[in-house]
C-alpha cells in the first residue's frame, strides 16, 4: 500500500491530480514517460511542471472548471500531460479513439460540447472541413502550438497556473465515447474516483512497484489502457514506454528488446496473431510434430520450450502480459498456460473504469477471468437453475456516472440500487470465479429453445488452417459463418502457381470452406451446427480493442 493512501481526507486522494502530484513528492526522480528510440526522458517532478504550464496554457484559452476538452492523438508523453492538466483544473477529458472517422468525430466533438482539442500531426486532417462551432481552439499536441491560430499566447514552459485548483473525487474527470459491437456510441461518464479506485484495484490484483517498466501499445483514449496503462503505474511511480508507430513486428519486437518491459498490456488479437504466425506452424509443420502434440506430457514439454523463447522475444523480464477487451481463444490460452507465460486475463467494460474481475498470472484459470476486484461486486443475475449462466451485473465505485445526455439510456442500464447491467452472460465457480459466455444481444435461441453461444462457435472455427477471423450469426434463422482467410498464406503456400495463382487460390477457399463446414460441425452440438459458411475477402470492421463490430453482419428487417 503507498503511504498516502492511509490519509484521512480520501477526497483529495481519489482525483487524478493527487495521484501524480503525491508519486512526484516521492518518487520525483523516477522516470515516468519516454518514448522508444527517443532520448525523450520526463521524471515524475518534470512532469508536475509540465502540467502546471499546461493548466496555465489552458487558463489563457478561456479554460475553465468544466469545460470539456478532447484529445485526438496517438501515444506519447504529451498525451498524458495534458490528460492529467486538464482533469488537474477542473475541466473534463474527451478522449477520442485515433481510428475514429471524420463522422465519428464530429458528432463526439458536437455531443460533448468541447470547446477545445490537442490533436497530433498525422490526425490534423480528419477535423479538416468539419464544421464545429462550438470548438474554439485546436492545439498540436507535440508543442501545443495553435492549429487555427487566434493571435493569442503561446506556450512558455516557465508559466505556473494563475489560480489554485480544488477537485473533488466525485467531479466528472472523463467521458469516453464507446465505439461499440452494437453500434451505439455513448458519452460514458467516469468521475475520478471512478477511474483512481479502479487502477488502486487493479495495484491490489497484481502488485507493482517503482521498478516496473509498462510498454503501451493500447490507445490509451481507451478506458483500458488509460485506467491500467496509465493511471496505475503512475500510482506506484512506474516507468512508462511509448512507441510512435503502429506496433507491427518490425516496429515490436525492437522496442521490446530495448524497454525489456515487465508488464504489457494487450487484446486477444495481439497474442492470437503471435501464436498462429510463430507458433503453430512450428506444431503442424509435419506428421511427426503433430503426433507428438497429440500427447499430453510430450505437448506440454514442447509448449514450455516454445514459452520459454517467447519469454526471450518479449525482452526476457516480463511478469505481466494482460489480456483483455474480448475473449481469448481457447486454443491459444491453453498453450500459454502451459508455456508458463506470464498472462492474466482481466474483465470489464468502460462503464465500470474498466476492471470488474481479474487475476494474476500466478491465479490464472483456463477460460476465466477471475474472482471479483476488491471492494466491487459482480453477481449473475437470475441464473438459469440448471447451467448456472445470466446476466453479469456490477456494483462499486467504478461504476460510471452515466451516459452523458442520455439519463433514459442510464436509468435503463443501471438499477436503483446501484447494480449496472452489462449485456454480458457469465456464471460463477463454486468459489467465485468467474467465466464469461457471451454477450446476451449475441446469444441465439435455437429451435427447441437451446442457448446457442455465437462467440464458442467462432473460437473453434478460428483455429481451421488459414482462417483470421470469423463471425458466426443467425440469418433467415440459419446459422451462417462467415469467414476471413489468409490471403498472404494462401498465397505464399500456393505460390508454385503463379500463373494461375488467384485462380488457384480461390479454389482452394472453395475447397476449404466445405472442409471447415465438417470440421466446425464435427466439434459442436446439434443445436449449434453451421449450415452455411460465407467468405469474406475483407477483415471485418472492429473496435478499438479489435473486438468485430457484429452488428454491422447481423441481418436487418429480414434481409442481409
Amino acid at each position: 500500500m503507498r503511504p498516502f493512501m492511509t490519509k484521512t481526507n480520501m477526497k483529495i486522494f481519489h482525483t487524478l491530480p493527487a495521484v501524480i502530484r503525491e508519486t512526484a513528492k516521492e518518487k520525483g526522480s523516477n522516470v515516468a514517460f519516454t518514448t522508444v528510440g527517443k532520448d525523450e526522458k520526463i521524471t515524475y517532478s518534470q512532469a508536475v511542471d509540465h502540467i502546471d504550464s499546461i493548466i496555465r496554457f489552458l487558463e489563457e484559452h478561456d479554460i475553465h472548471p468544466g469545460d470539456r476538452v478532447a484529445i485526438l492523438s496517438v501515444n506519447m508523453p504529451n498525451w498524458a500531460l495534458v490528460y492529467f492538466a486538464i482533469a488537474s483544473m477542473g475541466a473534463v477529458v474527451v478522449p477520442l479513439l485515433p481510428d475514429f472517422s471524420e463522422n465519428e468525430i464530429s458528432n463526439t466533438l458536437k455531443h460533448s460540447d468541447a470547446k477545445a482539442i490537442f490533436v497530433s500531426k498525422g490526425l490534423t486532417r480528419k477535423l479538416n472541413g468539419l464544421a464545429l462551432p462550438q470548438l474554439n481552439y485546436q492545439f498540436a499536441i507535440e508543442d501545443f502550438s495553435e492549429i487555427n491560430d487566434h493571435g493569442r499566447v503561446s506556450f512558455d514552459i516557465a508559466k505556473k497556473p494563475e489560480n489554485n485548483y480544488v477537485v473533488e473525487e466525485e467531479q466528472l474527470a472523463t467521458i469516453i465515447y464507446t465505439s461499440g459491437t452494437t453500434g451505439e456510441s455513448k458519452g460514458v461518464m467516469l468521475s475520478h474516483k471512478n477511474v483512481v479506485f479502479n487502477a488502486i484495484q487493479a495495484g491490489i490484483v497484481q502488485p507493482i512497484n517503482e521498478n516496473d517498466r509498462f510498454l503501451s501499445i493500447l490507445p490509451l483514449s481507451h478506458t483500458y489502457e488509460n485506467t491500467l496503462g496509465l493511471i496505475l503505474p503512475v500510482i506506484y511511480g512506474a516507468q512508462i514506454s511509448y512507441i510512435s508507430k503502429p506496433p507491427t513486428p518490425g516496429v515490436l519486437l525492437p522496442a521490446l528488446k530495448k524497454v525489456r518491459p515487465t508488464v504489457m498490456l494487450t487484446v486477444p488479437l495481439i497474442i492470437e496473431k503471435i501464436y498462429k504466425s510463430k507458433v503453430r506452424p512450428v506444431i503442424t509443420k509435419n506428421k511427426f510434430t503433430r503426433h507428438l502434440y497429440a500427447v499430453g506430457p510430450l505437448r506440454r514439454s514442447f509448449n514450455r520450450m516454445i514459452g520459454k523463447k517467447l519469454m526471450k522475444t518479449f525482452g526476457g523480464e516480463l511478469k505481466f502480459f494482460g489480456i483483455g477487451g474480448a475473449k481469448l481463444d481457447g486454443v491459444v490460452e491453453q498453450f500459454l498456460l502451459e508455456a508458463k507465460f506470464p498472462y492474466a486475463i482481466g474483465y470489464g467494460l468502460t462503464e465500470t473504469a474498466p476492471l470488474a474481475a481479474g487475476v494474476n498470472p500466478q491465479t490464472t484459470r483456463w477460460q476465466s477471468t477471475g474472482p471479483a476486484i476488491q471492494d466491487g461486486e459482480v453477481k449473475v443475475n437470475d441464473p438459469d437453475p440448471k447451467t448456472g449462466e445470466g446476466e453479469i451485473w456490477i456494483r462499486g465505485p467504478h461504476v460510471m456516472m452515466g451516459y452523458y445526455k442520455n439519463p433514459e439510456k442510464t436509468k435503463e442500464i443501471i438499477t436503483d440500487d446501484g447494480w449496472f447491467r452489462t449485456g454480458d452472460l457469465g456464471k460463477f465457480s463454486d468459489d467465485g470465479f468467474l467465466y464469461i459466455k457471451g454477450r446476451l444481444k449475441n446469444m441465439i435461441v435455437g429451435s427447441s429453445g437451446e442457448n446457442i453461444y455465437p462467440e464458442e462457435i467462432e473460437s473453434i472455427i478460428n483455429n481451421f488452417n488459414h482462417v483470421l477471423e470469423s463471425v458466426v450469426v443467425e440469418k433467415k434463422g440459419k446459422l451462417v459463418a462467415m469467414v476471413h482467410f489468409n490471403q498472404q498464406e494462401l498465397e505464399e503456400k500456393y505460390h508454385d502457381f503463379k500463373e494461375e495463382l488467384t485462380e488457384y487460390v480461390e479454389q482452394k477457399k472453395q475447397e476449404l470452406q466445405d472442409e471447415l463446414l465438417n470440421y466446425v460441425n464435427r466439434r459442436v452440438n446439434r443445436f449449434s451446427r453451421v449450415q452455411l459458411i460465407q467468405v469474406y475477402s475483407e477483415p471485418f470492421q472492429k473496435t478499438a480493442t479489435h473486438k468485430i463490430k457484429r452488428f454491422l453482419y447481423m441481418e436487418k428487417n429480414g434481409k442481409y
